[in-house]
């Protein structure tokens, strides 16, 4: 074996730990590296939706002002490296094994003196800290896994916490309401810190309130502070003009697909203003606009026919998804491959869909997490009735292969309900593209 499949067996021999919330063990493993996330300031960004979009435009951002940006988003599409980047670059497969490599004898420690076992996304976030300070970075962007207050990225201290929106999401750890959930979240805000608040709903944005006056917290608010002023559909994304909290920036390209993502854009700005203390430079902000990419979401594959990828795993998801579809592409009835992770609510996730899709396919992610094809199916049946054809498929590869397989020149095809999903689908809808033409696809 090489040293990378040394690193992701030795990552994937900690898969069947689960999510266990709390940072002991995590804060013992930081120590015991010598705390390298304390070696620079962070960008902390947690939200039911839209961090990955929201850290990987602030990576973009702040490279575009001259600095050495560390990011680290989860989970990954198709290969685990994909977490660590260095100015949106992900790390090589050797940066990743050294990485591990450097991380592991200190983890092994760590369950000689705990009788347990650090968790996969424990590891996965120690190394990137770890890994961005061996890189010398000037910041890094580190997204939640999961909720905030216990999750493990949280025994970092963000200079700026970010989060980005709030719905009804994973309720058997962090709660079953909606100011519950904002309460978790809003817990990787500190004393000291700058809260950046996007779109909240009304509960939210008072224990937003509350949370930062109990704790001495400089808070922005999404409309109140800072604000996306406009914006305005072009080719392959949006032109935007965003009034931050210091200053204004007209005609920023976004080379992104959906209107909620020049909400995303507007809420990286205020982070990376409240970073710096100060007005963004023109030709930063313009160009860290255009530079931003984030794979899987509302991801275009090919244009002919229309291939579309999408990491939307719950209800708000769903529904930012769908208003993309109507928006941003010519009208006309969709296939549809659809797997989901989780407690989630079938029936309203594909409500949103209803009317848009000829053909649907229910698969599952090779997840133990994963929804049964025939529990999918049995909501699309309900929902969608007799008039949509329903196919069960247990395997993702096979699911997408055969939708595209029957899928007409001047027809749509759309991949969701999970981003692992997506990451499975990804590489068998390039390649079943790229076969077509004998050529890689670059639709935009």
């Amino acid at each position: 074996m090489t040293q990378y499949q040394d690193a992701v067996a030795y990552l994937d021999r900690h898969i069947g730990l689960g999510v266990k919330p709390g940072l002991e063990r995590i804060r013992e493993l930081l120590d015991m590296l010598a705390n390298p996330q304390q070696s620079y300031p962070i960008i902390h960004i947690t939200g039911s939706n839209g961090k990955t979009s929201t850290a990987r435009i602030t990576g973009s951002m702040l490279a575009a002002h001259g600095l050495t940006v560390g990011t680290f988003t989860s989970p990954h599409l198709e290969r685990v490296e994909e977490r660590l980047s260095i100015n949106n670059v992900q790390a090589t497969p050797d940066e990743f094994a050294g990485a591990v490599a450097d991380v592991a004898p200190f983890a092994d420690l760590l369950e000689e003196r705990l009788g347990e076992r650090a968790t996969y996304f424990e590891l996965t976030a120690a190394t990137s800290l770890a890994w961005f300070a061996s890189q010398a970075v000037d910041v890094a962007v580190v997204e939640v896994g999961l909720g905030g207050r216990l999750d493990a990225t949280n025994a970092a201290d963000g200079r700026v916490a970010v989060v980005t929106g709030i719905s009804l999401e994973h309720m058997s750890y962090l709660g079953d309401n909606v100011g519950d959930i904002a309460r978790e979240k809003l817990a990787i805000a500190k004393p000291g810190s700058v809260l950046i608040a996007g779109p909240l709903p009304d509960e939210a944005d008072q224990a937003a309130l509350e949370h930062a006056a109990a704790h001495s917290i400089d808070l922005r608010r999404y409309g109140y502070d800072y604000r996306l002023a406009e914006s305005q559909p072009a080719v392959g994304g949006w032109m935007c003009e965003v009034d931050g909290v210091h200053g204004t920036y007209p005609d920023l390209y976004l080379p992104l697909h959906g209107r909620h993502q020049t909400r995303n854009l507007a809420v990286a700005i205020a982070a990376v203003e409240e970073l710096f203390g100060r007005e963004l430079a023109t030709d930063g902000a313009v160009e860290g606009a255009a530079a931003a990419s984030v794979p899987g979401r509302m991801e275009v594959l090919d244009r002919s026919p229309l291939v579309v990828v999408d990491g939307a795993h719950n209800e708000e998801g769903f529904g930012v998804l769908t208003e993309a579809m109507t928006e941003e592409f010519p009208p006309r009835g969709w296939t549809v491959v659809m797997g989901v992770l989780g407690d989630k609510d079938l029936d309203a996730m594909l409500a949103h869909l209803k009317g848009h899709v000829v053909r649907f396919y229910a698969t599952a992610a090779d997840s133990d997490r994963a929804r049964p094809p025939e529990e999918v199916a049995r909501a699309a049946r309900r929902v969608f009735g007799a008039e949509v054809e329903v196919t069960e498929l247990a395997g993702v590869p096979s699911a997408a292969a055969a939708a595209l397989a029957a899928l007409p020149p001047d027809g749509a095809l759309l991949v969701a309900g999970s981003l692992y999903v997506v990451g499975e689908a990804r590489p068998v809808l390039r390649g079943a593209l790229a076969a077509r033409t004998g050529a890689v696809h670059h639709p935009d």
